[in-house]
């Protein structure tokens, strides 16, 4: 090796641009990650151009063009993928068309897309309007106008039946509850009664359908109650996708899942996952501090704290799963069955606290991210100098007015560091979830207007189990793969949105300190 190679390989310059490299390639592969999920996402949103394929054979496919790919082993020949939607006519929701066999490609500006409350969207072309089987508009042009007149009318009268069934229907079972409980039921039915005679009769007053012509010579007659939008993408403008873009993320974050979560919104999801990691950080952060303070501040140092030290440290790398076996075993099974058994013993068999639910789904992921807060904190307790210890005590303090005044606040930004990688792994753990209360759809939230106001004992929807669930238990797999991407950049949102809560108290805390001790 020469001098000059030598020289160069003890400089360690070769190592830095090695590090360096390795830096880069993560940051890449990181960037390249968010941009094929913002991508994917973003995208799912905006009302695409609905084409009109006439085949050699004379059918004719209508929907957005999803995908092109080269036909495999047919060298030059490409296949597209259609939506065609009306999943209740067709039975699948895309079809996939060689070009070769396309004659024509139109995009007709009368044809509708219709989002529904079930079954998926529709999209067709107007045929005609009906009131109580009678036709009051016919044609795309008149039907497109009666409906805009009528939807209104359709949506307050289905925000009504919604909120009678969600509200005073469910105010009434949860009433009814207490009432068979303490044996006085009559009430309750009569007035249960009274709202499902309400319901009835709302029903009963929605006679308004629209017929809609498909491809094939196929017809659907749909009620106007289920009918959520009605779009034209072909006549709208740029200005006009961006305004329908902008409602439909509204919708996505505020309104609740349809059609086995492929469709509607995530509300439930974001409100169980943002709750349940407030609830994790509210258990784990004195649970990890006081560990912390005990083994480096009160515990005589030896074996036994060392061997606490590296079981705290092993801690870290169980798998979550086997977390969410214990949380099942302690938590549900003996504490929760313990508490109903004390104190809802007229309930059961039906537990109340023995099942899943997010207050022992936090416990346990609780449970699973206090290493990380022990260490954090044990680490912010090394680095305090030990002169402010022996100069508070000098003072006349006391040990715990020392702890108290002096070592904690001076490391808090050290528990917020240990929180803020807490909250960023249990945002994200699906596994321990799955067996301690989280569910595909939850038919309440944990917090809602009947006492006590929050039922920890509820179980819950969670983002990440909603992209599992979306992604690999979904009926209609290419339906719901864009519903995985942007409820992917919803979690990953929110979980950069609490780190930089926690980031920026943090930060505060610094600063505050930093100046008191000048």
């Amino acid at each position: 090796m020469s001098p000059a190679a030598r020289h160069l390989w003890r400089g360690g310059e070769p190592f830095i641009w090695l590090t360096g490299g390795a830096l880069a390639l993560a940051l890449l592969l990181v960037a390249g990650f968010l941009g094929l999920i913002v991508v994917n996402g973003f995208g799912l949103f905006w009302p695409q151009d609905v084409v009109r394929l006439t085949l050699t054979d004379g059918k004719t496919l209508t929907g957005p063009l999803v995908e092109r790919e080269a036909i495999p082993g047919e060298a030059g020949q490409h296949r597209v993928k259609i939506k065609v939607a009306n999943r209740d006519l067709y039975g699948a929701d895309f079809q996939w068309v060689d070009e070769t066999s396309i004659v024509r490609r139109e995009y007709p500006t009368d044809v509708v897309v219709m989002e529904r409350t079930e079954w998926g969207l529709l999209i067709g072309t107007i045929k005609e309007v009906r009131e109580a089987g009678r036709a009051v508009a016919t044609g795309p042009a008149q039907g497109a106008a009666e409906l805009a007149r009528r939807l209104p009318d359709a949506a307050r009268a289905r925000r009504e039946i919604r909120a009678i069934e969600k509200g005073e229907v469910g105010a009434i079972n949860h009433a009814q509850e207490g009432i068979r409980l303490a044996l006085r039921r009559l009430e309750g039915q009569k007035r249960y009664q009274e709202r499902a005679a309400k319901l009835a009769e709302l029903r009963a007053r929605q006679t308004a359908t629209v017929v809609v012509a498909a491809d094939g010579g196929k017809e659907k007659e749909l009620p106007l109650i289920q009918v959520l939008g009605v779009e034209t993408p072909n006549m709208m403008s740029f200005a006009a996708k961006g305004v329908y873009y902008v409602g439909r993320v509204w919708e996505f974050v505020s309104n609740d899942p349809r059609e086995s979560n492929t469709e509607g919104g995530v509300f439930p999801a974001i409100f169980g996952t943002v709750m349940m990691v407030m609830i994790m950080s509210v258990m784990v952060t004195p649970l990890g501090v006081l560990a912390a303070f005990y083994l480096r501040e009160y515990a005589r140092q030896g074996t036994f704290v060392s061997a606490v030290r590296i079981a705290v440290n092993n801690l870290a790398g169980v798998p979550s799963i086997v977390f969410g076996v214990f949380g099942v075993g302690f938590f549900i099974y003996l504490v929760g069955g313990s508490i109903d058994r004390l104190f809802f013993s007229e309930a059961l068999p039906t537990p109340t606290f023995g099942t899943g639910g997010i207050l022992w789904a936090s416990l346990t992921l609780a449970l699973l991210t206090v290493p990380v807060v022990i260490v954090a904190t044990e680490e912010g307790l090394a680095a305090i100098p030990r002169g402010m210890r022996e100069a508070s005590l000098a003072l006349g303090a006391t040990k715990l007015e020392t702890t108290l005044r002096v070592v904690l606040p001076a490391v808090m930004p050290s528990v917020l560091t240990g929180l803020i990688l807490a909250m960023a792994r249990a945002a994200g753990e699906v596994a321990p979830l799955m067996i301690t209360g989280v569910v595909k759809l939850a038919p309440a939230l944990p917090i809602d207007g009947f006492w006590p106001f929050l039922h920890l004992e509820r179980k819950f929807m969670h983002l990440g189990f909603h992209i599992y669930d979306v992604g690999f238990q979904s009926p209609n797999v290419d339906a719901a793969r864009p519903m995985v991407f942007v409820t992917t950049l919803l979690l990953l949102l929110i979980v950069v949105l609490l780190n930089l809560f926690a980031i920026s108290t943090r930060n505060r805390l610094r600063r505050k300190y930093a100046m008191s001790a000048v």
